[in-house]
């Protein structure tokens, strides 16, 4: 799908300041472009339809409204794209995968983490498939192209010491892969999302736990040893995988009014922010937002945390 974006024209663009709430103005050159009086717009980048970001960002566009900020959501295939898009201008927010955040040379300042993403190796059923050191040979989807799970995924496989060329890598989107390895043309897919996603309800998980530790003592703190709980997915047993965060990051041109109003959004909203992929970890309160590790949090979020906690 080609990518939506907001065109304003920049005589509009420095001819008025919106006003955000209790009074809050909006400085003239902002980014982003008014639906109407008081209204603002913001671009956010966010994922595949289907997918945990998507829903997110639906839902956090419909809790922000209320606030005079409209929210223009914009389906991508992930992380990497994400970042890509903030960095050239094409977007003002976005959502992306801790470990993408710290391999990006740009790396704009955090809104607040948000949630954990799960990563999902999955196979077909029926398969003969039953570990990961029964990939080898094995054609797997490694995500989308411009997605996080494609950069993690080349980690994962070298911390289960698969060489490349023991693998036959593809990158299709979430739906095309699950349909490819339904039919027998994949073995397996690779995602990294929330928990449960319901294209994967039709596939079986395997279980990441030897390669927990190994991918954290390799690739460093992001990746976290995590538990899918039996019955997420229709009659499917427990599973341990790896969690890594991710967060709301902004432009660093994106003025902190419209930041702050953000940052309240996910504050003083949490149980509208909460999508059905979202069985998972929610990192949706103020100590936990903060924690964005070695990320500075966006002049205009650390004013709302502070305003609410000092």
């Amino acid at each position: 799908m080609p990518h939506r974006s907001c065109r304003c024209s920049r005589r509009n663009l420095l001819r008025g300041a919106a006003v955000l709430v209790a009074g809050l103005a909006l400085p003239a050159g902002a980014v982003g472009c008014g639906r109407g009086s008081g209204d603002t717009t913001v671009r956010l980048a966010a994922g595949e339809a289907g997918g945990f970001y998507h829903a997110f960002a639906l839902l956090l566009a419909r809790a922000a409204a209320a606030s005079g900020l409209h929210i223009d959501v914009i389906e991508t295939a992930g992380s990497v794209d994400n970042l890509a898009m903030l960095s050239r201008g094409a977007a003002d927010t976005a959502l992306v995968l801790a470990d993408s955040l710290a391999e990006d040379p740009d790396r704009p300042p955090a809104i607040g983490r948000v949630y954990e993403n799960y990563l999902q190796l999955a196979v077909a059923p029926a398969g003969p498939r039953h570990s990961v050191s029964d990939l080898r040979g094995a054609r797997i989807n490694l995500g989308a192209a411009g997605s996080g799970a494609a950069g993690i995924g080349e980690k994962l496989l070298a911390a289960a010491d698969l060489a490349p060329t023991d693998v036959t890598r593809t990158h299709l989107p979430l739906r095309e892969a699950v349909t490819a390895v339904t039919e027998g043309r994949l073995d397996a897919l690779l995602w990294a999302g929330g928990v449960p996603t319901a294209a994967l309800e039709s596939l079986r998980l395997l279980d990441l736990d030897p390669l927990a530790a190994t991918m954290r003592d390799r690739f460093g703190y992001l990746y976290d040893p995590v538990l899918i709980p039996a019955g997420t997915y229709p009659g499917a047993p427990a599973v341990h995988t790896i969690g890594v965060a991710n967060l709301l990051v902004a432009a660093p041109t994106l003025p902190d009014p419209t930041v702050t109003t953000l940052t309240e959004v996910l504050l003083t909203h949490p149980d509208a922010l909460v999508p059905a992929e979202a069985a998972g970890t929610q990192f949706l309160d103020a100590r936990s937002l903060i924690g964005t590790g070695t990320v500075p949090l966006h002049p205009g979020a650390a004013a709302a945390y502070r305003r609410h906690h000092g």
